[in-house]
């Protein structure tokens, strides 16, 4: 194996178990490349529809079969929800920008966890005061499972 392919493929396997999902029609085969002319002959442009949503203030991109943690929802698990705030939908050869939102475009998502994340520590502190305040604050979130991208 050369040394760009171990880079590819270590890379790939730290956003794995860093839970950073990438295409699920991504080839994965890379683990198994034994030559560099086998990547040459991979048709990385044939990535599935993919569509960029808002929500919580935030831009989310999201494909069919990947997960997103996003900022809390009133949901309860296992609930089918539908996200109309959809701004950019693109197949792999035409792309629509919405202005600001996509007519007619919606994600279809299931609620698969409600959870909160990992503590972050705030901490104040003033100089020759004896001023110290520790404060902890951890964020809740939610696990969505795209399902389907519809537009129009």
């Amino acid at each position: 194996m050369t040394l760009r392919l171990v880079i590819a493929y270590n890379f790939l396997r730290a956003l794995t178990q860093r839970g950073v999902f990438y295409p699920p029609n991504l080839p994965r085969q890379i683990a198994r490349i034994s030559d560099a002319s086998a990547v040459a002959s991979e048709d990385w442009s044939m990535l599935e529809m993919y569509a960029i949503f808002r929500s919580g203030g935030r831009q989310y991109r999201a494909e069919v079969g990947a997960t997103i943690d996003v900022e809390r929802l009133p949901q309860d698990v296992d609930a089918q929800i539908e996200i109309d705030d959809v701004l950019l939908v693109s197949d792999g050869k035409k792309t629509l920008i919405g202005q600001p939102t996509v007519k007619g475009a919606s994600v279809k998502a299931t609620v698969v966890k409600q959870f909160r994340g990992k503590k972050v520590i705030v901490f104040k502190y003033r100089q020759r005061t004896n001023y110290r305040r520790r404060y902890g604050h951890r964020q809740y979130y939610t696990r969505l499972r795209i399902d389907d991208i519809s537009v129009g």
